[in-house]
Protein backbone atom coordinates (compact mmCIF):
# COMPACT_ATOMS: atom_id res chain seq x y z
CA UNK A 1 0.00 0.00 0.00
CA UNK A 2 1.09 3.57 -0.31
CA UNK A 3 2.44 5.68 2.19
CA UNK A 4 0.04 8.03 2.33
CA UNK A 5 -3.24 5.67 2.21
CA UNK A 6 -1.77 4.68 6.08
CA UNK A 7 -1.30 8.13 6.65
CA UNK A 8 -4.96 8.55 5.89
CA UNK A 9 -6.28 5.04 7.59
CA UNK A 10 -4.16 6.37 10.98
CA UNK A 11 -5.83 9.55 10.89
CA UNK A 12 -8.99 8.12 10.49
CA UNK A 13 -8.89 6.01 12.94
CA UNK A 14 -8.14 8.39 15.40
CA UNK A 15 -10.83 10.91 14.36
CA UNK A 16 -13.02 7.98 14.77
CA UNK A 17 -11.24 7.12 18.67
CA UNK A 18 -12.14 10.84 19.65
CA UNK A 19 -15.69 11.30 18.01
CA UNK A 20 -16.44 8.43 19.98
CA UNK A 21 -16.91 7.30 23.43
CA UNK A 22 -14.52 4.38 23.56
CA UNK A 23 -12.16 3.42 25.62
CA UNK A 24 -9.28 3.91 23.57
CA UNK A 25 -8.67 1.02 21.56
CA UNK A 26 -9.37 2.41 18.28
CA UNK A 27 -6.53 4.98 19.03
CA UNK A 28 -3.96 2.80 19.26
CA UNK A 29 -4.64 1.14 15.69
CA UNK A 30 -4.27 4.99 14.36
CA UNK A 31 -1.14 4.91 15.73
CA UNK A 32 -0.19 1.72 13.93
CA UNK A 33 -1.30 2.58 10.83
CA UNK A 34 0.22 6.08 11.38
CA UNK A 35 3.63 4.50 12.39
CA UNK A 36 3.37 2.28 9.36
CA UNK A 37 3.01 4.84 7.02
CA UNK A 38 5.68 6.65 8.51
CA UNK A 39 7.90 3.72 7.77
CA UNK A 40 6.45 2.85 4.18
CA UNK A 41 7.48 7.00 3.52
CA UNK A 42 10.92 6.24 3.76
CA UNK A 43 11.13 2.93 1.79
CA UNK A 44 11.81 0.87 4.81
CA UNK A 45 8.49 -0.97 5.80
CA UNK A 46 8.82 -3.40 3.10
CA UNK A 47 6.08 -5.32 0.51
CA UNK A 48 2.24 -5.47 1.79
CA UNK A 49 2.26 -8.23 3.55
CA UNK A 50 5.30 -6.79 6.26
CA UNK A 51 3.26 -3.60 6.27
CA UNK A 52 0.38 -5.05 7.47
CA UNK A 53 2.57 -7.24 9.75
CA UNK A 54 4.28 -4.03 11.17
CA UNK A 55 0.52 -2.53 11.44
CA UNK A 56 -0.67 -5.41 13.72
CA UNK A 57 2.63 -5.66 15.74
CA UNK A 58 2.50 -1.53 16.36
CA UNK A 59 -1.42 -1.16 17.02
CA UNK A 60 -1.44 -4.62 19.43
CA UNK A 61 1.68 -3.39 21.46
CA UNK A 62 0.97 -0.21 22.01
CA UNK A 63 -2.58 -1.42 22.94
CA UNK A 64 -0.88 -3.47 25.79
CA UNK A 65 1.72 -1.30 26.54
CA UNK A 66 0.48 2.56 26.50
CA UNK A 67 -3.73 1.62 27.46
CA UNK A 68 -4.17 0.96 31.32
CA UNK A 69 -1.75 4.08 32.07
CA UNK A 70 -4.06 6.27 29.59
CA UNK A 71 -7.17 5.00 31.04
CA UNK A 72 -6.22 5.62 34.35
CA UNK A 73 -4.87 9.04 33.65
CA UNK A 74 -8.25 10.24 32.25
CA UNK A 75 -10.21 7.76 34.15
CA UNK A 76 -12.61 10.55 36.31
CA UNK A 77 -12.15 10.25 40.23
CA UNK A 78 -14.73 9.99 42.38
CA UNK A 79 -14.46 10.60 46.13
CA UNK A 80 -14.08 8.08 48.36
CA UNK A 81 -16.04 9.97 51.34
CA UNK A 82 -19.82 11.48 51.09
CA UNK A 83 -19.07 15.13 49.93
CA UNK A 84 -22.32 16.40 51.38
CA UNK A 85 -23.69 14.41 53.64
CA UNK A 86 -26.67 14.91 55.38
CA UNK A 87 -26.46 12.63 58.28
CA UNK A 88 -26.39 14.05 61.98
CA UNK A 89 -28.53 17.37 60.52
CA UNK A 90 -30.96 18.85 62.41
CA UNK A 91 -34.13 18.72 60.87
CA UNK A 92 -38.02 20.19 62.06
CA UNK A 93 -40.91 17.84 61.77
CA UNK A 94 -43.64 19.05 59.41
CA UNK A 95 -45.68 16.21 60.97
CA UNK A 96 -46.23 13.82 63.67
CA UNK A 97 -44.22 10.88 63.09
CA UNK A 98 -44.91 8.03 65.84
CA UNK A 99 -43.56 4.45 65.66
CA UNK A 100 -41.79 3.99 61.88
CA UNK A 101 -44.85 5.85 60.43
CA UNK A 102 -43.98 8.29 57.61
CA UNK A 103 -43.98 12.27 57.43
CA UNK A 104 -42.00 15.09 56.31
CA UNK A 105 -39.81 16.99 57.63
CA UNK A 106 -37.85 20.39 56.39
CA UNK A 107 -33.63 20.48 56.36
CA UNK A 108 -32.17 23.31 54.54
CA UNK A 109 -34.94 24.97 53.07
CA UNK A 110 -36.43 21.28 51.67
CA UNK A 111 -39.38 19.22 52.54
CA UNK A 112 -38.43 15.69 52.78
CA UNK A 113 -40.00 12.00 53.48
CA UNK A 114 -39.45 11.31 56.67
CA UNK A 115 -39.51 7.83 58.65
CA UNK A 116 -38.90 7.42 62.60
CA UNK A 117 -36.25 4.94 63.58
CA UNK A 118 -36.62 6.12 67.75
CA UNK A 119 -38.54 4.80 70.46
CA UNK A 120 -40.07 8.46 71.13
CA UNK A 121 -42.51 9.75 68.30
CA UNK A 122 -41.58 13.23 66.73
CA UNK A 123 -43.90 15.55 67.48
CA UNK A 124 -44.99 18.23 65.25
CA UNK A 125 -42.81 21.10 65.66
CA UNK A 126 -39.61 18.84 67.21
CA UNK A 127 -36.59 18.53 65.85
CA UNK A 128 -34.88 15.55 65.18
CA UNK A 129 -31.55 14.45 64.14
CA UNK A 130 -31.48 12.79 60.59
CA UNK A 131 -29.52 9.22 61.36
CA UNK A 132 -29.99 7.49 57.86
CA UNK A 133 -30.55 8.35 54.16
CA UNK A 134 -31.80 6.33 51.63
CA UNK A 135 -32.65 7.41 48.03
CA UNK A 136 -34.94 10.54 49.01
CA UNK A 137 -36.35 9.34 52.89
CA UNK A 138 -34.63 10.35 55.72
CA UNK A 139 -34.56 8.05 59.11
CA UNK A 140 -34.98 10.70 61.80
CA UNK A 141 -34.94 10.59 65.72
CA UNK A 142 -36.46 12.49 68.42
CA UNK A 143 -33.56 14.93 69.90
Amino acid sequence: MAWWVWILLGLGLVLVEILTPGGFYILFFGFGALVVGLLASVNVAGPAWAQWLAFSVASVAGLLLFRRPLVERFRSSTPDREVDSLVGETAVALDAIEGEAMGRVELRGSVWSARNVGEDPVGQGQRCRVRRVEGLTLWVKAE
